[in-house]
Formats: structure tokens, sequence, C-alpha cells
């Protein structure tokens, strides 16, 4: 019975002690975005990511699909991007480039698929 009361008082103590870090743990976890549950716009379909070209005054926003991210010159944007923002970025990912240089990598790409007799969706949605 001694016992039995002795393991009571520990537990009643430990939960008085645990009880804030467990309340800060819970805070922490609702908090991160990487467990929100994100609100996707309409307009991004499976499949496909949100890019902003951004270079001075010039912003564009692109839809594109995920096989971009093989294409070796955007790979090149997406470097650039982490040279000068690291991985600190939250929301759309933006991309330090004039959005013409983004939309020449869009158009060669298409132009390629055109010309190899493949069929190429509307993949890219730009805003």
């Amino acid at each position: 019975m001694m016992l039995l009361s002795f393991f009571g008082k520990i537990h009643d103590g430990l939960s008085e002690v645990l009880a804030p870090i467990r309340r800060s743990l819970t805070q922490m976890i609702n908090e991160d975005p990487l467990n929100a549950s994100p609100q996707v716009p309409d307009d991004v379909l499976e499949g496909h990511f949100v890019v902003v070209a951004k270079k001075g005054e010039e912003t564009k926003r692109f839809v594109m699909e995920l096989n971009y991210l093989c294409n070796p010159a955007f790979l090149r944007l997406l470097e650039r991007a982490r040279e000068e923002f690291g991985f600190r970025q939250k929301g759309v990912l933006e991309i330090p480039c004039h959005p013409q240089e983004l939309e020449k990598i869009l158009e060669e790409r298409r132009d390629q698929s055109v010309g190899d007799g493949s069929k190429l969706t509307d993949s890219i949605h730009m805003s």
C-alpha cells in the first residue's frame, strides 16, 4: 500500500512538472507550418506547384508541372533562389529572376515537346 501511495505521489509530481512542457510542445506542433494543412489555390492542380518570378518591381506568378523540377535551366534558377534566400522561404517559392527569363525556359521546353512529336499539356498558367 505504501508503494502504491509513493508511485501515486511521483506520478502527480511529474504531471505537474510535465504539464507546461506538454502544453508548450502542443502549441509548437500546432504552429508548425509543416503540420498545418495548407490552403491550395483552385488554379493549382495536383502535380503542380507555384513559383513567383521577381526581379525589382517585375513580378509574375507561374503554376508549373512538377516535371519542371528535372529541367536543368529551372534547377539553376532554384539554385539561385537558394543562394539568395537560403531555406527560409515560406509559402510560394520566389525565384530571383525576371519573369521573361522563366518564360524563356518554359518556351524552350514547349518547343522541344512540339518538335519531338509528344503531346504538350497545358501545364503552365501565368498570372
